[in-house]
């Protein structure tokens, strides 16, 4: 590779991401992208050899990256670039070290998930037509799954044994398999009765299949499925934000801390390990109370 132009490494660099590391045309442009961006800003500083970089002029890049706005989700991935590819021209000889051997990831820190609002849960729950067999089927799930928090995972996992109508219990099986009983409400109860005794027995075609929702060959209904489902729904609802199975979830906790209930109750209704999971919640009911102080507080601004 000796002599071979920067353009004709960062190529062979991108083939080599590709071939051997496996990595999707869109990934392998985007390293492109984070690489010409520092080429770029390295001919403005008067390099035109970006094999010759000093790793201060590096840490001036990603800063003046920062500087910009980039989040700190590019600046990771723009560190993860540029490491990958100098770390590769030494790896082939190119060049006798790495100018991006003490670089360091930003932390990225967690992300607030998307929850919607009452108004928007009720009218995606009232999306379903229910004098179909698929709408009955669909308004079961989709009740059930802002009924509980269930996970996507969960939800498609049920098996009818695991929903006890009775008593207003499911029984759902999270990460690692670990167990836990969470109520359902009465809404939700009697969707599921609705969808068990009126819709499941003609899609089994009797077939003694165990899990609780269906698709309409009568198999268990996919994650996949569900999403499509669910996409469906808030597109017909007018939700221009992006709704995920996710945004149930988030949109159970957010909805119950709003009303009082402790994070430690939420926590296990969740299934989450560790309390500082579901903490992330406490930062999303601050945000929205700073919003509404700032919206009607006649001294706010």
């Amino acid at each position: 590779m000796d002599g071979e132009s920067p353009e004709r490494l960062l190529d062979l660099y991108l083939s080599f991401l590709g071939v051997e590391k496996g990595l999707s045309v869109n990934t392998r442009e985007a390293y492109a992208r984070d690489l010409h961006s520092l080429f770029d800003y390295l001919e403005l500083q008067g390099l035109n050899n970006p094999l010759e970089v000093r790793p201060e002029q590096v840490r001036l890049f990603l800063i003046g990256q920062h500087e910009q706005g980039k989040s700190p989700r590019s600046l990771a991935r723009m560190v993860s670039s540029l490491r990958g590819f100098y770390r590769f021209l030494v790896r082939e000889g190119v060049l006798s070290s790495d100018p991006t051997s003490l670089l360091e990831a930003p932390k990225r820190g967690a992300s607030l998930p998307k929850d919607m609002s009452i108004a928007e849960v009720d009218s995606l729950l009232s999306q379903p037509d229910q004098s179909t067999p698929l709408g009955v089927r669909d308004q079961a799930m989709l009740d059930l799954m802002y009924a509980t928090g269930l996970r996507v995972s969960e939800l498609v996992n049920l098996k009818v044994n695991d929903i006890h109508l009775e008593v207003g219990y499911v029984v759902a099986y999270g990460k690692g398999g670990k167990e836990r009983l969470v109520p359902m409400g009465e809404v939700a109860v009697e969707r599921l009765k609705g969808y068990l005794y009126g819709v499941r027995p003609a899609l089994a075609r009797g077939s003694k299949i165990p899990y609780l929702f269906l698709n309409r060959s009568g198999k268990k209904l996919s994650r996949q499925g569900f999403w499509k489902i669910l996409r469906r729904y808030a597109l017909q609802a007018g939700i221009r934000s992006r709704i995920t199975p996710h945004s149930l979830r988030h949109s159970f906790a957010t909805h119950l801390l709003e009303r009082g209930a402790d994070l430690r109750s939420v926590q296990l209704l969740l299934g989450h390990a560790s309390i500082s999971t579901t903490q992330i919640y406490t930062h999303i009911n601050r945000e929205r109370l700073k919003r509404i102080y700032d919206r009607y507080h006649p001294r706010a601004s």
